[in-house]
């Protein structure tokens, strides 16, 4: 079984340095590079299955997100935003396009690595040249933020994994279904043993501070900011939404079809928010945009 090799390359925000881990896929000299960025709360590992089908075609690189899984915490938790995200990313292009001549790559972003790829591609002379954005796009519905940034900044401790791992199988329900080996491998990339024998999530609970400081009128601008970003976009665009998704509405990846890149839309049924593209027909719908387009 093709395994990755775990790396990490240091970073720097205006509260100091801090590292970010990353998994690599593949082969070191490929120069056709594959970055895929995980949700909010989620980590690198939830791409094991697609880049282990992508291995034989990209080096697949799939970093977790300051804050998240093996990679350091920001000192100062108000900086965890899009903005740090991107410089972030660039940090790690800069280490992983190092030694060859290609300096470009292809991103797959699901939720929260969709809006870090969105920002990057918006870029004059930005390196993305595909773009797969997993059920997120410039409009985010406020009840499903609101949902998502309550669920962050529950500082919770679980007395056994098994219980730990039901708690994220329930509120990881909008997934789509899952066979119970795989929400047991959902659930323990991202909980870990604290020193106390409890059982956490693996991610820096200041994550929380920016969704609670957010305002209708910060709402509103942020808004307005994607969609100029989105419109700035040149690179061909896939856009993949969960049919039941309460993230990403009906009427915005509609939009998103007809302005900035034309993304073309696919829906996947009975998936809220997100896909997980563990399983082979969605990994498809990828290797058909990537390698086919």
């Amino acid at each position: 079984m093709i395994e990755a090799k775990i790396k990490s390359v240091q970073c720097f925000s205006m509260s100091g340095l801090h590292t970010m881990a990353y998994k690599e896929w593949g082969e070191e000299d490929n120069p056709n590079v594959l970055v895929c960025v995980h949700g909010v709360t989620r980590v690198s590992d939830d791409f094991d299955n697609l880049a282990r089908a992508l291995a034989g075609h990209y080096r697949v690189v799939c970093p977790d997100v300051v804050g998240r899984g093996r990679s350091g915490r920001l000192r100062n938790p108000q900086l965890y935003r899009i903005p740090q995200y991107v410089s972030d990313m660039v940090t790690l292009l800069a280490r992983v396009l190092a030694k060859g001549e290609r300096q470009s790559v292809d991103w797959f972003g699901t939720s929260m690595g969709g809006l870090i790829g969105l920002g990057l591609a918006s870029l004059p002379d930005s390196p993305v040249s595909k773009l797969i954005l997993n059920d997120i796009g410039p409009v985010l519905d406020p009840v499903a933020l609101q949902r998502i940034g309550d669920y962050i900044g529950q500082d919770l401790r679980f007395p056994s994994f098994d219980v730990g791992a039901k708690f994220v199988r329930d509120v990881s329900l909008p997934f789509g279904p899952h066979t119970d080996e795989e929400w047991r491998k959902l659930a323990a990339d991202v909980l870990r043993q604290d020193p106390d024998g409890n059982w956490v999530r693996h991610y820096d609970m200041g994550l929380a501070q920016p969704f609670r400081s957010a305002t209708p009128e910060s709402a509103a601008a942020d808004q307005a900011m994607l969609w100029a970003s989105y419109d700035a976009i040149r690179c061909p665009t896939l856009l993949v939404r969960g049919g039941e998704s309460d993230l990403l509405s009906r009427e915005t990846a509609r939009s998103m079809t007809e302005r900035g890149p034309k993304a073309k839309l696919v829906e996947i049924p009975g998936v809220g928010h997100a896909p997980t593209f563990i399983h082979d027909d969605q990994i498809a719908i990828a290797q058909d945009f990537l390698l086919n387009h």
